[in-house]
């Protein structure tokens, strides 16, 4: 049976996951595991092994998950555990190394190395060619070790490149060296005079351990992935590394290599060759040259070419390597024996499968089949980095199993007299492939023993001295087994081709003149030069591998985490791409302008009035405005119905519950969101007609807003209580607690400047949501003198004094009102991504963006997560509501959790160090700093500045909004406070939109 684990939020890399799904199989009762991220492309690679389910099919690309065909669900806690235990050994050998540092946006990475110039790229190829677009808009070139990345992508990023004269190495580019750092699947190659461009991974490593174990060197190598030389990508990036390498004085001899090219693709680079002012030696793989010409020379085996290129540097002949065997015991052709081949890599492979064919004398190509370069009479060559072996498993030169399998069924065909095979060493290989293998040699050999009958294993072994697998120690290994090891692939082929009785011819090519072709000259690009003259400064994104190796070569290297942006929704990141580099007019700069705007902001108290007095749509018969996106009453959660219920009562539109919830639902009342009259409202948000306001105007933009008053804790109106207690409470701030207030704050010359108070108060604790005892206090100060002297009754102002001294939350709903002002006028601003209204009524979460004006992008609304008081707990609680999410809309509230560590408990974020860890994540979502609200214990830095919807969308991070929690039937009040999070489905609605304003179709 088929049973799913889902870790929601943990990503890893491909490669590690890979290796833990081999180490999960061994499990005993395992029957079939798969460990995969929950990718579009995996989940198709799940479906296809018969592993999906339904909770697979539901997971993110950020999630984790674990399919296991097991009979014995007990066996999930042991899969668990030995996964744990595997990520955790990976911590500490990633521990145990000196890392690069790591950041997990391409803002910080840019940050930490604005110098960087190269982008190394190994993430799944769904996303690659997105970040690759990035790198190259950053001015950066892009190393693509990534595969599954397509052709049109591919044309469209080198076409990018080469007009910014930069360099897309790859997709699919599995090694190269700059400046003698290795990068990606590399050795570990002495510096010297040759340089090397090639469309082939395993080629380049062939070639370049060849000139290291012949004692010459190679400075760079540049890989350009295997389509570059097709017709459709036209040789982008090997004719723009040709002018590079032209013009690098270091290089004395180029070598070209490529897998067999498109013809126009291939002629054309050889014109240009023609007219290299350098000796320059091709290796067209398939083609069989009958002549060099004068300094430009043509190859047809990889050791052809590192002979001739070493020879070149030294001006002398260097002579082929000889294999010490004896061929005594060797097959008769008539014995009809066959070669088995498995190769890591396709160049390899190819030159296996070339050689073996002119052996055989084949006049007509041989039959192929997926993965396999050669297939004819018995013998077979295949490439075990194919696509078809490697999606969704480790490749072979890192992990033995497939090549295993392949020779053991090799050894069940009586034909098979040779397994030939290839051990890579270097940078991202296994540690010890020649130990992993060597069981099985042994095995199958002694079998054919058994059997009578002879098999004979010839080995290569691609790496140099320096290599931490240790070249003479593989070796060594591998020749005490019986394996018989050449110097080079062409010679384990040719000694492989021996072995059954055969050998192929090689021509003795003459030098003649060279053919001048007339070509229409370009100049190299300076970047391109400037790569290949200096160290890399590199942003790796994925393998961290590949950081810590060119680290440990002098590199200054950024490691970027990375997880697919967007939750991997491909749609969303194009989206997101658009937007940042949309040339219409400059986003960033319009974003700039709306939270200048904030900055600028002087919110000012003017006064407390009715709100029929300010708000004209409250005159026109029965209307209550609510919280929230707009919502109808019969859709309204059962504590903002209540609030409705305690309203209609407060204005005498009904004498009984009964009587209001009549008219209520009979439509009578008139709704409409606060926000829509300038207004916000705490929780339920109900205000109507003759509830007092606190007036608060913005004097740089001249725009007011309003929010009624704060009625305290227990049973209040805004948690959706109703009883004739919460009336009474109402009718008092109608009546005394308002008209006092007013005048006193009327009294004071300007109003009351509310940025002060803020500064005072977050200095001393505040957050301006869940804690606010600073600023009531503050306010209190400000008002309470003037109260004293006031002609009133001496129990009103005892009673009105009493009240705000003991309604710890007093100020909340004064800064509600400032952050309505503030965003309001910050909205003047009408291009961008900022967020300008957060919300919920209960039903839906509503965010407002600056480009986007008065439209609502909703989604379902989550309810608080958090402590609860005695007698409560999540079952009890109501969804989320309230326009209390405006403070942080403007950066403060949970936003700021920083600033209050005496609620953070209260609001289940655990303690000091949980509340730093929040307000730093809420960096990555926003713009920059608020330079007037400045915490002491956040190292005197501003509270967050600017919600970016893009930033939200594509780190998936969304604002954490302190609240409190009503229970989800009317009348029981404030159960709990805690946290929530608005749905990310918001903030994609908005930028697909404003997107989409902008002329961007995702379709396209």
């Amino acid at each position: 049976m088929l049973k799913t684990i889902v870790k929601k939020g943990s990503y890893h890399d491909s490669v590690v996951l890979m290796l833990l799904t081999n180490q999960i199989s061994t499990i005993k009762g395992v029957k079939k595991v798969s460990i995969m991220m929950a990718t579009p492309a995996n989940k198709d690679i799940y479906r296809q092994s018969g592993l999906s389910t339904e909770e697979l099919e539901s997971a993110s690309a950020n999630d984790m998950v674990v399919v296991a065909d097991v009979d014995d669900e007990s066996l999930l806690d042991t899969i668990m555990q030995e996964t744990e235990a595997f990520f955790k050994k990976q911590s500490t050998k990633e521990g145990d190394k000196k890392g690069a540092e790591a950041v997990k946006s391409w803002d910080k990475a840019l940050e930490k190395l604005p110098e960087a110039n190269l982008a190394v790229v190994s993430i799944p190829g769904a996303y690659a060619a997105l970040e690759a677009d990035r790198a190259l808009d950053e001015g950066m070139n892009v190393f693509m070790f990534s595969d599954n990345v397509t052709l049109e992508d591919e044309i469209k990023l080198k076409k990018k490149a080469h007009g910014k004269g930069l360099a897309v190495m790859g997709p699919d580019c599995g090694t190269g060296i700059i400046q003698g750092v290795p990068v990606a699947f590399t050795n570990n190659v002495t510096p010297g005079p040759i340089g090397i461009i090639g469309a082939s991974g395993t080629g380049i490593q062939e070639l370049t351990t060849i000139i290291d174990r012949l004692g010459e060197g190679v400075k760079n190598a540049i890989g350009t992935g295997g389509r570059d030389l097709s017709s459709e990508v036209g040789g982008t990036t090997m004719m723009d590394m040709i002018e590079a390498m032209e013009s690098d004085t270091s290089v004395k001899v180029l070598i070209i290599i490529s897998k067999p090219p498109a013809k126009d693709v291939r002629d054309r680079i050889s014109d240009r060759l023609s007219n290299f002012k350098k000796p320059v030696i091709t290796l067209f793989l398939g083609e069989k040259p009958e002549y060099h010409e004068e300094n430009f020379y043509h190859a047809y085996t990889l050791d052809e070419a590192a002979r001739l290129a070493v020879g070149l540097v030294r001006g002398e002949e260097v002579k082929e390597a000889e294999v010490k065997v004896d061929s005594a015991d060797f097959f008769q052709p008539e014995e009809k024996k066959t070669i088995k081949a498995y190769y890591s890599g396709g160049t390899l492979a190819g030159e296996a499968a070339m050689l073996i064919k002119d052996a055989l004398d084949m006049k007509v190509p041989p039959q192929k089949a997926e993965g396999f370069m050669l297939k004819t009479g018995g013998h077979i060559v295949v490439d075990l980095g194919d696509d078809v072996y490697t999606q969704g498993k480790p490749h072979p030169m890192i992990d033995p199993a497939k090549r295993i399998e392949c020779m053991q069924e090799a050894i069940d065909d009586a034909s098979t007299g040779v397994i030939l095979l290839d051990i890579m060493l270097g940078y991202g290989s296994h540690e010890d492939m020649a130990g992993a293998l060597l069981p099985s040699i042994i095995e199958l050999r002694d079998k054919a023993e058994a059997e009578g009958r002879k098999l004979f294993f010839v080995a290569t072994v691609c790496g140099t001295r320096r290599d931490f697998q240790n070249y003479d120690e593989a070796v060594g290994k591998l020749k005490d087994a019986g394996v018989i090891v050449c110097e080079n692939n062409k010679l384990a082929v040719r000694t492989a081709i021996r072995a059954i009785g055969m050998d192929f011819e090689e021509p003795s090519k003459e030098i003649r003149p060279k053919k001048v072709a007339e070509i229409e000259r370009t100049e190299a690009s300076e970047k391109l030069i400037q790569l290949l003259s200096e160290k890399p400064k590199i942003i790796n994104i994925g393998l961290k591998s590949f950081a810590q190796v060119v680290e440990s070569f002098g590199c200054d290297v950024v490691q970027y985490d990375w997880m697919p942006p967007a939750g991997g929704d491909v749609k969303l990141i194009k989206t997101l791409s658009f937007l940042r580099g949309y040339e219409g007019f400059d986003i960033d700069e319009a974003n700039r302008s709306v939270i200048a705007k904030i900055v600028a902001s002087q919110p000012v108290i003017k006064d407390v009035v009715p709100a029929k007095s300010v708000i004209k749509e409250l005159n026109e018969g029965k209307v209550l405005l609510h919280a929230g996106p707009p919502i109808q009453y019969k859709d309204m959660p059962d504590p903002v119905q209540g609030s409705c219920v305690g309203a209609s009562l407060f204005e005498g539109w009904a004498a009984t519950e009964e009587e209001a919830r009549k008219l209520l639902e009979a439509g009578e009342v008139t709704f409409i969101p606060c926000h829509h009259v300038k207004a916000v409202g705490p929780m339920g948000g109900i205000t109507s007609a003759n509830m007092p306001v606190f007036v608060v105007e913005n004097r740089t933009d001249g725009n007011e807003a309003y929010c009624t008053m704060n009625e305290g804790i227990g049973k209040v109106l805004r948690f959706g209580a109703y009883s004739q207690e919460v009336v009474d409470r109402l009718l008092w701030m109608k009546e005394v607690l308002g008209p006092t207030l007013g005048r006193a704050i009327r009294s004071i010359d300007g109003g009351l400047n509310v940025n002060p108070l803020v500064a005072k108060a977050i200095a001393m604790g505040d957050e301006f949501h869940q804690r606010n005892i600073a600023a009531s206090l503050a306010f209190l100060k400000e008002v309470s003198p003037i109260i004293t002297k006031m002609d009133m009754e001496e129990k009103d102002r005892y009673d009105v004094i009493k009240f705000l001294a003991d309604t710890d939350q007093f100020f909340l709903n004064i800064m509600m009102a400032t952050g309505k002002a503030v965003m309001d006028g910050a909205r003047l601003v009408t291009e961008g991504t900022v967020v300008t209204a957060m919300c919920r009524n209960g039903v839906e979460f509503g965010i407002r963006i600056s480009g986007m004006g008065d439209e609502w992008f909703t989604a379902p609304v989550n309810t608080p997560q958090g402590l609860y008081f005695t007698g409560y707990d999540g079952e009890d609680a109501c969804p989320d509501m309230g326009d209390s999410a405006i403070t942080e809309t403007l950066g403060v509230g949970g936003m700021a959790m920083i600033a209050a560590p005496a609620v953070t408990r209260f609001v289940g974020a655990g303690g000091y160090e949980d509340a730093l860890r929040t307000s730093t994540e809420m960096t990555e979502i926003t713009i920059d700093r608020n330079p007037n609200f400045i915490i002491p214990n956040w190292n005197f830095q501003g509270t967050c500045l600017g919600i970016d919807a893009r930033l939200v969308v594509e780190k998936g991070i969304t604002p954490v909004i302190n609240t409190g929690i009503a229970h989800k039937i009317a009348g029981y009040g404030q159960i709990g406070a805690g946290t929530v999070h608005p749905p990310v489905e918001c903030f994609e609605k908005a930028i697909t939109a404003y997107a989409r304003k902008l002329g961007f179709d995702s379709e396209e």
